[in-house]
């Protein structure tokens, strides 16, 4: 098979074979010269529905090890390790229930991977812990542009924070600018005084990948974003392993045609959420949530917002 690895250099390497990373990243929370971070969230206390998602982070990473045996990872042509140093932070722990301490706990670990200038991917999980991340992300980089893949709008105004509610609380809080901000693939209701740009499942399968990159990309701009990505928002035909499936969504190639587009944007963080195994045995939505990741990975790698950042650390570091 073209780009597996043979004989001794497969050694180790065998997707059921030795302990699990993301991508076999080592496993440290040293962040000295990281140039990317993967970190779970396994939590699942908010969801409306069926839970599951704390099962997430750790099925995403055991289909990683397979995903990644490939190398590189198409449809790039190169080995993103070795020229960026990617590392699997771990899960962000906080003790069963307590929504706070998740909260706390994300938004500190994760602002001060930020801080470095370090590019993060996050494993969930429900919704909600996008919302942390964000909060990180705005204090290093300012106010966001969202792009947000889901069948639901997830901006629920209601009285109390949870995963279908927690963009508009960012968007009322200025982490994220909505009007430069993107929805992909929605199919439940949208509120009518909306100032998210939203595009439906329907208007998206009307449309070629690369139309709705353009719009994306226009939008966006130069702003640094940040991509959240439920897997609902694909067809359950793609990713049945979720709380909340709904029938309708984009197909599983345009989903990852779309990231490919994106890469040059100034992208300083993203997220794949809403993966819950025990919908799945087959692992389909796990292997894809792993795929999903290593896209997301390539495209930070080419961020000129987390280039900035690193170059000013590293100023201040020579002259303190």
């Amino acid at each position: 098979m073209p780009g597996i690895l043979s004989g001794d250099k497969l050694a180790g390497r065998i997707p059921y074979q030795g302990l699990v990373t993301f991508w076999r990243a080592p496993h440290t929370q040293a962040l000295e010269n990281v140039d990317l971070a993967v970190y779970g969230v396994p939590f699942d206390c908010e969801i409306f529905y069926r839970p599951g998602t704390r099962f997430g982070p750790r099925a995403i990473r055991e289909q990683s090890v397979y995903v990644g045996l490939a190398s590189p990872h198409w449809p790039f042509d190169f080995d993103l390790r070795e020229k960026h140093n990617v590392i699997d932070y771990g899960d962000i722990v906080f003790y069963p229930g307590r929504v706070e301490d998740m909260l706390s706990n994300v938004e500190n670990e994760v602002g001060e991977m930020s801080a470095r200038g370090i590019g993060t991917l996050g494993l969930g999980g429900d919704h909600l812990v996008a919302y942390p991340a964000l909060k990180a992300h705005a204090k290093t980089h300012g106010k966001l542009s969202l792009i947000h893949f889901d069948a639901h709008t997830d901006t629920h105004d209601g009285p109390f924070l949870n995963h279908g509610s927690m963009f508009i609380y960012a968007a009322r809080e200025g982490l994220i600018d909505p009007e430069t901000s993107v929805q992909i693939g929605i199919r439940t209701y949208i509120p009518p005084d909306t100032k998210f740009n939203v595009m439906t499942s329907h208007e998206c399968l009307d449309m070629k990948s690369k139309e709705i990159v353009k719009k994306i990309r226009t939008l966006v701009g130069d702003n640094p974003c940040y991509i959240s990505l439920d897997v609902d928002g694909m067809d359950p035909a793609y990713a049945p392993g979720t709380g909340t499936p709904l029938p309708g969504g984009i197909t599983s190639a345009m989903q990852r045609e779309i990231l490919w587009g994106l890469q040059g944007l100034n992208v300083v963080g993203c997220d794949v959420v809403e993966v819950s195994p025990p919908y799945d045995p087959s692992q389909v939505t796990s292997i894809l949530g792993a795929t999903l990741g290593l896209d997301m990975l390539y495209i930070m790698a080419a961020s000129p917002a987390l280039q900035k950042v690193k170059a000013k650390e590293s100023m201040r570091a020579a002259q303190s």
